[in-house]
């Protein structure tokens, strides 16, 4: 929140994701959430195209962290759908079906971020924009 107004200088576009380092470093899920209310209203505010991207599963989080980022992503799901933003399902799209609150492993490069296959299953799956 403290670098968005340095991050888009020039943009037409903000997405605002739901992050895991604010679950590990402990920060409220109220907390978290609120700052990216406010960072979707900021970026609003100033008449850009605004999406909310869902926090990912998070395999080396798991199982400790999984209930404080299902907790997270529905205050998303709800600051997108008050907001009226759409939201992009980064979470849902990653979650291995077989082991829920994980991604799979090839779709993951280190168990916290996506892999190259990872970031193109989120490219052809969670961002289909309405027409």
């Amino acid at each position: 929140m403290a670098r968005l107004d340095d991050c888009i200088r020039g943009v037409d576009v903000l997405v605002v994701q739901g992050g895991i380092n604010d679950i590990a470093q402990g920060v409220a899920v109220e907390v978290a959430a609120e700052n990216l209310r406010q960072m979707v209203r900021r970026g609003k505010e100033l008449g850009l195209g605004v999406l909310l991207a869902d926090v990912l599963p998070w395999n080396n989080g798991w199982p400790a962290a999984e209930r404080e980022i299902r907790r997270l992503n529905a205050s998303i799901a709800a600051i997108a759908r008050e907001e009226g933003v759409p939201l992009l399902p980064f979470h849902d799209t990653l979650e291995d079906p077989g082991r829920p609150g994980r991604m799979r492993e090839d779709w993951t490069s280190d168990g916290d971020h996506p892999s190259v296959a990872g970031y193109l299953r989120l490219g052809e799956l969670a961002f289909r924009l309405p027409d």
